[in-house]
């Protein structure tokens, strides 16, 4: 993910979520947070994903995920998310995190595909709507299963 990809990389978050990043914060993690990995799905050199994972010290956090809704069911948030946690790996991480809307079942049943479990509710966490969020931790995660998801 670029600069460039901005444009972009803001429609799919604005398809995506009731609450999109403000472009300021995709801004910041690409140019100034040394922890941030950022990075973009294409298909036939159409942007379908974005992916924003902070690496600090040794966990893999999942900032922001999302694949472009007319993409959606075709396998990209898998390869997105297997890249990034493979990635993450390489570079030092050891354990991954996420928060998940309580009410997206296909994403959680994505990161379960990947050995995330459920380890705690944070309550009312969204504010459009006062949804819990589910906190979701991968602990020993098999690089060679991520490779093959890839």
């Amino acid at each position: 993910m670029t600069i460039n990809d901005l444009d972009e990389v803001m429609r799919i978050d604005h398809a995506s979520f009731a609450l999109p990043w403000p472009e300021s914060s995709f801004r910041f993690e690409i140019e100034k947070n040394e922890c941030s990995r950022c990075w973009v799905a294409l298909k036939v050199q159409q942007m379908v994903g974005i992916m924003v994972a902070w690496l600090i010290v040794d966990e893999i956090h999942i900032a922001t995920f999302a694949v472009d809704p007319s993409y959606r069911r075709q396998g990209i948030a898998q390869k997105l998310l297997a890249y990034t946690l493979v990635e993450g790996l390489n570079s030092g991480g050891k354990i991954g995190f996420l928060e998940v809307r309580e009410g997206n079942l296909p994403a959680r049943r994505l990161y379960e595909k990947f050995g995330f479990e459920d380890v705690g509710l944070r309550k009312n966490y969204y504010k459009d709507n006062g949804e819990n969020a589910v906190m979701m931790n991968l602990e020993n995660p098999d690089i060679d299963m991520l490779e093959s998801l890839r």
